[in-house]
Order: structure tokens, then sequence, then C-alpha cells
């Protein structure tokens, strides 16, 4: 049984009863009570694609990242589905990965399943900020239909973005750690994606403002695997620092192992932050002192603004809105 079928017994179109399954007022009551009855009778359970007949809605939002496994966007996309649930929405999931045909490709299947909305989990979809062409498919989507971006910021029309101010909370980190005497600060990141570029400059201002150089050998690019950092820096002998900046919590407790291997003192010997305030942060030893980006807050305010856009409220939304993070301190810094 299916949405043909309860029409064509009921001696109405499709049309309509999607309507009737959408409470759509549109609808006489009595052809709503005949509809309904007939579905009763017939144990007939209406699919998305019976809810989006003749509603331009499929009641569905499409949603991006990278690499679900990530502790960040594993917590975003849980809150995400959980918020659009409540909403009544369903939600299309795809892991991107990070090459820009894959991520154009899929950008193509969702809008060719009529989602309602987009939403794009991480900075690795905004580019350096919307200036490179590596990011016209997301333009091109919005044109469409709203695209929501989380943690990344791309300036054009029907692209929201919610992200947590890096720069700042990463330019508050380097300078406690420099006023309290550490001189050799190293930066840790596994991308150049727009919120890695925010951290780094946030990092170099503070260096700057406070009088000391920046320097190439303290900035160093690894993949985040926690024992990767860990022998990348045992092999590094030639690198001296005082403390570490992390870009994720992952590359930070890799700093923590080094730390061990070497029998330095934390955070005396080494202070060490991370980012994202993710469960390694409490599971470490010592607990690491972490920036909370403040995930679910963003994931809040996208599923708010959407639900704002979806149902006429456009003039309400920023499509620009950053909010300040805030450092947890636990046992890996002194200050």
């Amino acid at each position: 049984m299916n949405i043909y079928d309860i029409a064509q017994l009921a001696g109405v179109s499709i049309a309509t009863v999607s309507r009737v399954v959408n409470d759509s007022p549109r609808v006489s009551e009595k052809t709503k009570q005949k509809v309904m009855a007939i579905m009763e009778e017939n144990g007939y359970t209406p699919n998305v694609f019976a809810r989006g007949l003749g509603l331009d809605s499929m009641k569905t939002i499409g949603i991006m990242c990278p690499d679900v496994s990530d502790a960040y966007m594993a917590t975003a996309i849980a809150h995400l589905e959980s918020r659009m649930h409540e909403h009544g929405y369903d939600c299309i999931l795809c892991c991107t990965g990070y090459e820009q045909s894959v991520k154009e490709k899929y950008v193509s299947l969702l809008l060719a399943k009529r989602i309602d909305a987009l939403i794009m989990v991480g900075s690795v979809y905004s580019g350096s900020g919307g200036s490179d062409s590596l990011v016209q498919y997301v333009r091109d989507a919005a044109k469409n239909i709203p695209v929501f971006l989380i943690n990344g910021y791309l300036d054009h029309e029907n692209v929201y973005c919610a992200y947590g101010d890096d720069y700042q909370a990463t330019y508050d980190v380097t300078s406690q750690m420099i006023e309290r005497g550490r001189k050799r600060i190293l930066f840790l990141c596994d991308s150049h994606s727009y919120s890695a570029t925010q951290k780094l400059e946030g990092y170099e201002s503070a260096l700057k403002s406070h009088g000391l150089p920046v320097l190439g050998d303290l900035k160093l690019y690894v993949k985040n695997r926690i024992h990767s950092v860990r022998d990348i820096l045992l092999e590094r002998r030639d690198l001296k620092f005082d403390s570490v900046v992390a870009t994720d919590d992952g590359l930070a407790v890799g700093a923590i192992k080094y730390a061990n291997s070497k029998l330095l003192k934390i955070p005396e010997d080494l202070c060490i932050t991370g980012f994202n305030n993710s469960a390694l942060s409490i599971c470490s030893d010592p607990e690491l002192s972490s920036v909370d980006n403040k995930v679910e807050e963003l994931c809040n305010l996208t599923i708010n603004n959407m639900m704002k856009i979806l149902h006429g409220k456009a003039e309400e939304v920023s499509r620009d809105t950053k909010i300040p993070c805030r450092l947890v301190k636990r046992c890996t810094t002194d200050f």
C-alpha cells in the first residue's frame, strides 16, 4: 500500500493525501476524515516522499561532515539530529572526507533528494573564508536552499554561519603562557582550514604583541593521531619548546604522551592546551586544559535559525554569528 493506492481509494489526488498527512488547512475537514479513515483501515504509514508531495518540502535536512569519527563532529551531528527530530525533520548524513570532488558530489546528491536545507559541519567547507574558487559549490547550493555552516565562515547570500571566536581564544591562551614566562611556544596543527587559520593568526598575534618572534620551526603540521604526534616530537630532537598550543585535543594528548616519555613534569616543564574540550581532555593523564568552542550552543543556534528561515522569518536571522570560547583549566596549565 502506497500513497497512490490511498489516493485512488479515496478518490483524491496524491497531493491531497500529502496535504492530509501534513495537516494542511487547504483540505476540507470532510476530505481529511475520509482520507485518514482509509489510511487507518489499510495500515498506511506515510513516508517522507508522501509528506513532501504537493508542499514543496520533504521535511528533510542534509548534513555533511568530513569525518564522523572526529569527536567534535560526532558530538555536533548527534546534537543536530536530536534537535531536528524535535521539529519533525529527518536528516540525511554524508561523510565527505576532504577531497574537493567528493564534497561537490555529495552536495549534488543531497540537492537531488530535495532537501529543505543543508548543514555543513566543519570549517573545511568554508575554504579561507569565501574568497577562493574551492567554495563555489557551496555558493551554488545556496541559490537553491539555505546553507548553514558550523565552525566556519563564508560571506554569501543565503549562507548562515555560526562559529566560535577561535582567534581570540588562541590569542588569550598564548598570551597567558607568555605572561607565565614561556618563550618557545609550539603551535600544533593538522590542517589549513578556516578555523585552523584563525587559531594560527591568534597565536602569531599574541607572540607579536608580547615582543616575541614568530618562528617557523615552532609551527608544526602533523596528522591528528595521538601516537604519531608523540613519535614525531620524540624524533625532532632539534626542536626546543617549553609549551604547546594545539588546535585539537588529540594533538595535545600526543604532546602529553611525548612529555611522559621524556619524563617532563606537566605543567612545570611543559605547559599544554588543547581545543574542543572533548572527552579526550579528561581521559588523558594528566587531564588536559582545553578551549571549549561551545559545539552544542552552535548547533542549537543553527537549528533555531534554520527553523526561522524555513518558516519565512529570514529577516530575524544573522548570516554571521560568532560566539566567545572559554578555556577549561585542568592540570596541564599553570595560569
